[in-house]
């Protein structure tokens, strides 16, 4: 995919943490734009920049849509620089000069640095490309340091599904915590499917059904019969973004039993609720909240099915109101 324009406008480090995928679906027209936000200047903390890509040029409505994204910069009077680009793959070049970055114990660069020379830390290599999940968001900073915390508390997993693997870096990271599981790694995006294919080669992962091996699909959640048939899971990772981790929450629940561990991220802390109640509708019950700024990760589980009796008065037969079961 080649994008030819670039809208900029300024904004304030809380408009751009507050930025989701679902405002990206702002212009009338036919392409979807790519979204990236930095940091103008270290010594003001406080002053970003938005950078929209796409693929036709922007129109009037376009950029009075944009600048919903940051009310600071609509206040102020401020119109949006508009610049018409070449036909390089601006995807990947929006994600270029990205920093090496610590998360639990993962080290995550690319291919233009050097892997980290401390024993102790897990080197993830993650070129840029057509596809989210570099490690740089609170998102995936925040399942980073929640699969880590899993295998610190002794979690043991054999069979694993990454949903919307973007890149393919968490199920890279679940294959070397739990290198002997079986996993599956699906993205409705067929670009993405393929970038995590370049990366596992990177990465010297294996790709294909048995053990200590990564099988990728496309699959618009877990809809796929390759993940039908090997759930359900006893981990799933799903990294996307709060509209479809609800609508997806009956499929995740079909694709899990009692006990099963669930990483959900993607969120702002304001849609944590609607999220945790989808869930909760399917038998999960939340253990852990991990937050990054304003991005939570939650790790639910599946509850496991128990009854109890209460014991009946001697010389009493006992009723069916004394026989109480809980999920």
């Amino acid at each position: 995919m080649t994008q030819s324009w670039k809208v900029s406008l300024p904004c304030t480090r809380a408009e751009a943490q507050m930025l989701t995928e679902d405002q990206l679906f702002v212009a009338s027209s036919d392409s979807i734009p790519t979204i990236a936000t930095s940091e103008i200047d270290t010594s003001r903390p406080d002053d970003w920049m938005i950078d929209v890509y796409c693929q036709t040029k922007p129109t009037s409505e376009f950029i009075e849509n944009l600048l919903q994204l940051s009310p600071s910069t609509e206040k102020s009077g401020y119109q949006p620089v508009v610049e018409k680009l070449g036909d390089e793959d601006w995807v990947t070049m929006s994600q270029q000069g990205l920093e090496p970055l610590r998360a639990g114990r993962f080290h995550v660069h690319t291919s233009q640095d050097e892997p980290s020379s401390d024993r102790k830390l897990i080197n993830i290599c993650i070129d840029a490309g057509q596809a989210f999940g570099t490690g740089h968001h609170e998102t995936t900073m925040g399942c980073l340091n929640s699969l880590d915390r899993l295998k610190r508390t002794g979690h043991r997993f054999r069979n694993i599904a990454d949903v919307g693997t973007g890149t393919g870096l968490l199920a890279f990271a679940a294959h070397h915590l739990w290198p002997n599981a079986k996993i599956i790694a699906s993205d409705i995006d067929p670009i993405a499917v393929t970038v995590t294919e370049s990366n596992a080669q990177l990465n010297a992962i294996e790709q294909g059904n048995g053990r200590s091996h990564i099988r990728l699909v496309q699959s618009n959640g877990l809809d796929h019969p390759a993940l039908k048939q090997r759930a359900p899971f006893d981990l799933i990772i799903a990294n996307i973004l709060a509209g479809p981790l609800v609508s997806l929450a009956p499929q995740i629940a079909a694709g899990a039993s009692p006990g099963t561990v669930l990483l959900l991220a993607g969120l702002l802390t304001r849609q944590k609720p609607d999220v945790v109640r989808a869930y909760v509708r399917g038998g999960f019950r939340l253990k852990h909240s991990h937050l990054e700024n304003e991005w939570p990760c939650l790790t639910l589980v599946k509850s496991r099915k128990y009854g109890w009796i209460r014991k009946p008065h001697k010389k009493k037969s006992p009723l069916a109101s004394d026989y109480f079961g809980e999920c």
